[in-house]
């Protein structure tokens, strides 16, 4: 979207004032389906920082995650930029990838069409 839906925009600014990681929302970004929780980004950047910490691989990364980038994040009064989900799936077909869930940062202007809750297939 080259103007973001000032509704989603909306969504993003109370999940952060909240610091409240209950809204399940579901997006279409570049054709791909993402579905899951939203999380404040402060929570977002703290759960992706310990995965990567308890990586040995991986580890350093996580103080990129727990510095407090403020370039990149809108300070107070500025309208959230990105979604952070948690627990969220990739759908595809009949399947969620990854099936525990995982973290994606999604860009608002990116989002072509979403609905509010979280979307699952069921094989019966």
């Amino acid at each position: 979207m080259s103007n973001p839906d000032e509704l989603l925009v909306a969504i993003s600014a109370a999940v952060e004032s909240e610091r409240s990681n209950q809204m399940s929302l579901t997006v279409v970004v570049g054709g791909a389906v993402i579905t899951g929780r939203l999380a404040p980004e402060a929570v977002w950047r703290e759960r992706v920082a310990e995965v990567l910490k308890d990586s040995d691989r991986l580890g350093p990364f996580s103080d990129v995650f727990t510095r407090g980038l403020r370039g990149n994040r809108p300070g107070r009064g500025e309208a959230p930029t990105h979604l952070h989900f948690h627990l969220a799936r990739i759908l595809q077909g009949s399947l969620g990838i990854p099936e525990t869930g995982g973290m994606y940062r999604v860009a608002i202007k990116d989002v072509s069409a979403w609905t509010v809750g979280d979307l699952s297939y069921v094989d019966r």
